[in-house]
């Protein structure tokens, strides 16, 4: 599911969505009685990063003040937040605006290959993909050393994350760390997996501005 300008739909209408990004199964009660069904969908949305959609992280670059852009993004909760594993920030890209020549891409069929490799790698090692592994299971198939588990506390101290972004994390670096067929979890994918939390960063910044 696709949603474009995420901060212009309804709080209650967004926190809605967390049952089943989390449980994979929705819950409808109606007049005593309710009905549970299958939900399970992978979330992609996008939004400008300030209301007058000038703001490229400085806020020299915005039209809007610090206050009318934390209201704008105050539309986001904390815990659906918590549940967006990837928050990736897309600057300008003037360049695309110039007539190019469309070409065949090499890249996409090579990364189809490390993906399919990546995920036939988890359902053999735990026999399911990362993103089902339980808080228990963490333990057992996302092992870190004491240096690299006193890294990613700091980090979640640091920009002031839940515990449930902290298993979402653990999960994210066990990914990119089987994308590179490496067997631990090592710093460069914690690091890694916390450079995904674009959004974290931006509203750190303006809490402290």
């Amino acid at each position: 599911m696709f949603l474009d300008e995420l901060p212009e739909f309804a709080r209650h209408v967004l926190d809605s969505l967390r049952e089943p990004l989390e449980s994979g199964h929705v819950t409808i009660s109606r007049a005593g009685h309710q009905v549970t069904y299958p939900a399970q969908f992978q979330l992609i949305c996008a939004l400008n990063p300030s209301p007058c959609g000038h703001f490229d992280g400085t806020l020299a670059s915005a039209r809007a003040t610090p206050d009318q852009i934390m209201r704008y993004l105050g539309k986001l909760s904390g815990p659906l937040l918590d549940r967006i594993d990837m928050q990736v920030d897309v600057p300008r890209q003037p360049d695309v605006l110039k007539q190019q020549h469309q070409q065949a891409d090499p890249v996409t069929p090579v990364w189809r290959d490390y993906v399919s490799e990546a995920r036939a790698t988890q359902l053999e090692r735990q026999g399911c993909l990362n993103s089902e592994l339980k808080p228990s299971q963490l333990a057992e198939f996302c092992k870190l050393d004491d240096d690299d588990h006193q890294f990613l506390v700091a980090a979640i101290e640091q920009f002031k994350l839940s515990h449930r972004a902290y298993h979402r994390l653990l999960r994210l670096a066990r990914t990119i760390a089987d994308l590179a067929d490496a067997e631990m979890i090592s710093r460069t994918h914690l690091a890694e997996a916390l450079s995904f939390r674009a959004l974290d960063r931006l509203l750190q910044q303006l809490h402290a501005s």
